[in-house]
Order: C-alpha cells, then structure tokens, then sequence
C-alpha cells in the first residue's frame, strides 16, 4: 500500500482507530529518518513539508524521494504539504505529486479564509486529494516565522466554515503551540465542543512541545492528525552538534548523517508509539 491518497490514509486510521502523526521533513536524511520509523511502527501516518522548508529541496525533489523509499514499504502513508499559505504553494505541490494539502487561511478575516480556502478545495477535488484547512490562530514560532496571534477557534463558526469550503479535515486552535518558546495548554472543554460539532475530523498542531500523556487523551476527541516538527529537528541538529564537539576534527560526513538520521528515527518512532498507546491497547 505505502504511498496513498490523503483520503485513503485518513479511511485506515480511522479504521484501525489510530491517530495519524505527521512528521515535518526537511532533508534526504530525515524524510528517511520518517519514513522508516513509519513502516518499523506499521501505523498509518504522514510525512509532511511546508514551503518554508522546500527551498531546500523543491517539491519534486521530496516526491522523489518519498517515491524510492515507498516502493519498498507496506505501511500507508502520504505526502502531505504543510501550511500552504497560498494557492500557488498548492498548485506546485499537487502538480509535484503530493497526495494530501493543507492551506492555511488561518491568518485571514473568515470571510477570505473561506474564499482562499474553497478555492483550494475545488482544486484538489479535480485531483481526488482531501484538503485540510485551519480555523483559528495557532500561536509560537514555526521556523522563521512567528505568530503572535493567540485566537482560538471559535465553535460557532465551525460548522459554517466546514460547510462553506468542503475541507476535509479541520486544524483548530485550543490552546497548542508552534515550536518551544511557549508552554502548550490544551482546552479540553473547548477541543470537546468542536469535536461535538464538527461535520469532519480534526487536526492539531505543535505536537512536539506536547507530553504524551495529553497526546493519547488528545486521540479520543475525533482528532485523526497530529503535527509534529520541532522535535525531529532538534534531535537532527543536537546529533550533529554533540559530534562535532566530541571531535571538531571529524570529516566522516557519512558517519555523522547516518548517526543524525538514527535519531531523529528513534523520535519519530516513540512518537507514534506514544500517541497510539492507548488506541493500541483497546
């Protein structure tokens, strides 16, 4: 199965009820790093990229990549993109192959969220890739970029929004963070009423400053994704920085790669270990 449609893969974590991580890549390194840990797990989950990290590489660059590595694979997954923030971020991505979208209007009036949002939605309907969209401002510092804005989703736009732009999952905003500079405080009260009405399932991001007890209570309120960045990103950085200081003369470029990769595997693994703990058990 391994590389499916973003709809697929949302059908069998439902199905085997387990929650979908989606794991942030930047590089040839950690999109393996991801990708192995996801098939060592055979839990259905994400490997994503946002257009701030594709400079790197460029959209069909990942696809490829992603490509080699599903071919050998079992365990579904999909490519899905990250905080696209316009409609040309969309365009290159599912023209690249990428097989699941997120646009994120979140920083718009509603009216233009929804506008920017539901064109996106037809889009990717000519393409059968499901769209995730987010209602409400998500706080913190992904990348270079910071959001000041502190606004969680209101519950009486939901369904409206939902209906209005055909999105196929919902990022909402109760109380998570973007990156480590904050303290996540997750509003159950709030994240319990719009798992109540919303029309499709949700999505949260800033998985990484999150414990994992929150993360599993998390999973039992019609969440099917969690994102998570900022810790596959330390554990890349920190595992070159603790071998260049045990020996700043160091050339095997190979040998540190390979020993970065294994770490950042390891997190990606725990993680979604961690977050279908108790959905494993059932």
């Amino acid at each position: 199965m391994a590389l499916v449609n973003g709809y697929t893969l949302i059908g069998e974590a439902k199905k085997q009820k387990t929650l979908a991580g989606a794991f942030n890549t930047t590089n040839l390194e950690t999109t393996l790093a991801i990708l192995d840990a996801i098939e060592e797990s055979n839990i259905p989950s994400m490997v994503q990229i946002a257009p701030t990290n594709i400079v790197l590489s460029g959209y069909k660059y990942i696809v490829d990549m992603v490509r080699n590595r599903a071919s050998t694979m079992k365990t579904p997954f999909c490519l899905h993109l990250d905080h696209g923030k316009t409609f040309e971020d969309v365009k290159q991505a599912v023209e690249a192959g990428f097989t699941s979208i997120m646009i994120d209007g979140s920083h718009l009036p509603f009216e233009e969220n929804i506008q920017l949002t539901k064109k996106v939605v037809d889009f990717c309907g000519g393409y059968n890739i499901p769209v995730e969209a987010e209602l409400g401002a998500i706080t913190g510092k992904e990348d270079d970029e910071v959001n000041e804005a502190d606004r969680k989703t209101d519950p009486n736009q939901v369904q409206e929004f939902v209906k209005r732009t055909g999105c196929a999952t919902l990022a909402v905003s109760v109380g998570n963070v973007h990156g480590f500079e904050q303290q996540p405080k997750i509003d159950f009260d709030l994240l319990g009423k719009l798992s109540e009405i919303s029309p499709v399932s949700l999505v949260i991001h800033g998985g990484s400053g999150i414990d994992d007890k929150t993360l599993q209570k998390i999973s039992q309120y019609n969440v099917v994704k969690l994102n998570i960045g900022g810790d596959l990103r330390r554990a890349y950085i920190s595992s070159i920085g603790k071998q260049y200081v045990a020996n700043n003369n160091e050339y095997n470029l190979i040998k540190v790669l390979l020993k970065a990769k294994g770490d950042v595997q390891q997190v990606v693994y725990n993680k979604i270990l961690s977050m279908n703990l108790l959905n494993i058990h059932r």
